[in-house]
């Protein structure tokens, strides 16, 4: 068996594992996400001001872009294996 046939296989177990870690941390970022929600009011309509807006659109882009750095990642652990 050739060397890039074995790094294959430990690049995808790797970015299995960075999936699995990844997506374990999401479930505890959605609580806080929540309370970050309710805390700001961000579901009124009638009290929030322009600032409350801003901070509302972060904080509920705070998963996407955790999601998207668990895929990055995955995909980095996998082309650096591949690449030596």
């Amino acid at each position: 068996m050739n060397k890039k046939a074995q790094t294959m296989g430990l690049a995808i177990l790797s970015a299995v594992a960075v999936f699995v870690c990844g997506f374990m941390f999401i479930n505890f970022l959605m609580p806080e996400v929540t309370v970050f929600r309710t805390s700001l009011s961000c579901t009124s309509v009638d009290t929030i001001s322009d600032g409350t807006k801003l901070l509302c659109l972060f904080g509920d882009a705070a998963v996407p872009y955790v999601i998207l750095g668990i895929v990055s990642l995955g995909l980095g652990a996998i082309t650096a294996r591949l690449k030596s």
